[in-house]
């Protein structure tokens, strides 16, 4: 496959580091070469997660250059259109998980919430493939990270990577009931309805 540039965004306690993992040891599972590089920041006090995969042959570093990531993909708005606007090129897609963990300075009043729509017009205006993923009623909000990577699959983000290779590198890093609840909601894809938006639609 040509080389494909993989970046994620998040918030610290939402799960990126185990879904870019995940991603990681899937491509590598289905023989693709792969490098990555984390950005965690203060991820422990809810700040900012960053993860950046590259995915191919001709792969000599793991970092995207700014507007050049073929896929972005974020676990909460704020950091999707944080992202997109940073690094994601014209015409490439965006996976996103539909919620919002407030940062400090929308809770103050200095900004406003980001919300769909405004997520949506920009992709719109860019041309940019929107994923949206959700899952109503979830138990632990810490699995959102497994619903996105449902998303993932069921839309086929990225290529060269099947189904039972996300499982099997899903097996590599959990155990127990863990794993199963994780493989539950994987596999259950039909249960949560990610909306799929093209430019302009």
């Amino acid at each position: 496959m040509e080389n494909l540039n993989v970046y994620l965004a998040g918030v610290g306690g939402q799960g990126i580091g185990l879904l870019t993992e995940v991603i990681m040891r899937a491509a590598d599972h289905a023989g693709l070469k792969v490098k990555g590089v984390d950005t965690h920041g203060l991820a422990q006090r809810g700040g900012v997660v960053i993860s950046q995969l590259r995915i191919g042959g001709k792969v000599f570093s793991p970092l995207i250059p700014q507007g050049e990531a073929d896929v972005v993909i974020a676990l909460e708005r704020h950091e999707a259109l944080r992202a997109m606007n940073g690094f994601l090129k014209d015409g490439g897609t965006l996976v996103y998980y539909n919620t919002v963990w407030q940062p400090l300075e929308v809770r103050l009043n200095k900004t406003p919430e980001v919300t769909e729509e405004t997520i949506a017009d920009e992709c719109r205006r860019r041309r940019i493939k929107e994923v949206k993923a959700f899952k109503q009623e979830l138990k632990d909000s810490r699995m959102q990270n497994t619903v996105v990577l449902a998303a993932l699959d069921r839309h086929r983000i990225i290529p060269g990577i099947k189904t039972d290779q996300y499982l099997r590198a899903m097996g590599d890093l959990m155990e127990g009931q863990k794993l199963e609840s994780n493989i539950e909601i994987f596999t259950n894809n039909g249960k949560f309805h990610p909306n799929s938006k093209g430019p302009g639609r």
